[in-house]
């Protein structure tokens, strides 16, 4: 083989191997125009890799339970941001803004969530003092989806 084609083939199985990498990371499930706003109650937190995850229960329109469940990033990341592995607990009334899945289902994308104490933990770049910062993105709605 020449040495001219052997770029070219390590680029092609350079891009083969990646494909599956960023499927894995797409949010083609989530409706990225729909950011909800719940009040909750915190189930389980599980802290896990390659995601965290966050169940609670959230009261609807009728006054009936509804279970969810919504991920967020990998411990690592979520250090970061300012969470841990004891920083939700079950029973804590905490308030989420999420995204949710586009075909209805009670599951969600943690944007930030209120804590019993007032901090914002976000998703997305770390604690807040909700005193300095808007409370949730304009485009949030309450309720259930």
């Amino acid at each position: 083989m020449s040495k001219r084609f052997h770029p070219f083939l390590t680029f092609l199985l350079l891009l083969c191997i990646s494909a599956p990498a960023i499927a894995h990371h797409g949010n083609a499930a989530y409706d990225e125009s729909r950011v909800v706003t719940v009040k909750a109650t915190v189930t389980e937190w599980l802290w896990a890799n390659p995601h965290c995850f966050l169940k609670f229960d959230v009261k609807d329109a009728s006054g009936n339970v509804v279970h969810w469940t919504a991920e967020t990033s990998n411990p690592p990341d979520m250090i970061g941001h300012g969470w841990s592995k004891n920083i939700l607990h079950p029973g804590d009334e905490i308030t989420i803004v999420m995204l949710t899945v586009k075909n209805g289902r009670p599951i969600g994308r943690i944007r930030q969530v209120t804590m019993p104490d007032g901090k914002v933990l976000t998703n997305e770049g770390g604690l807040r003092n909700p005193s300095l910062n808007s409370p949730a993105p304009p485009s949030a709605e309450s309720g259930n989806p």
